[in-house]
């Protein structure tokens, strides 16, 4: 079975998001990106650019599930009110469509990806150019966040990536996978 997982990290400066296909035990990356919206004039127009941009989104890509970073609780009321509100228009635009979608806490995401829920941007970045072969990182992290979360939702459907790479030998499969020989 085919299907199409949009990840979106929601902010209202700069949002990103990443889309995989998923087919069996592989995930492939179909696109990548941020929506930049720090020089639009205020709250309103940037909500009314993101359900544009998550509509046009949809209608290219056709995704079959969303999976969505929740908001940090660790910053001020006015921060979490503001990405509380992207989120939202997100999630809107995605029920729009009849899309569901499945909301991960920062820390969720960074576990399944790193298996460290403390771990930086820089690297979930670096594990997920090597999980779905990302040949080069974009300038801001905001579009691997975006990623994340769809490889995250993927992983949580109960799923495992199979590695469409091949291994010399013995030691170098034990070297590239240490946690699969325990």
């Amino acid at each position: 079975m085919e299907r199409i997982i949009l990840g979106i990290d929601p902010g209202t400066n700069v949002l990103g998001y990443g889309l995989i296909k998923v087919q069996g035990n592989k995930i492939s990356l179909i696109a990548l990106g941020e929506l930049l919206l720090n020089k639009l004039p205020n709250q309103e127009m940037k909500l009314k650019r993101i359900f544009e941009k998550i509509i046009m989104l949809i209608d290219e890509y056709h995704p079959d599930e969303l999976a969505i970073e929740a908001p940090f609780l660790g910053q001020n009321a006015q921060s979490m009110l503001k990405l509380g509100r992207a989120q939202g228009v997100c999630i809107a635009a995605c029920l729009s469509r009849e899309i569901p979608s499945t909301e991960y806490a920062p820390k969720k995401i960074k576990m399944a990806i790193t298996g460290n829920g403390n771990a930086s941007k820089e690297q979930v970045a670096g594990m997920l150019q090597h999980l779905v072969n990302l040949k080069e990182l974009p300038k801001r992290l905001d579009a691997t966040d975006g990623l994340a979360a769809a490889v995250c939702h993927y992983l949580n459907s109960g799923n495992k990536i199979t590695q469409q790479k091949s291994y010399s030998g013995w030691d170098s499969f034990v070297k590239a996978n240490p946690n699969r020989t325990k």
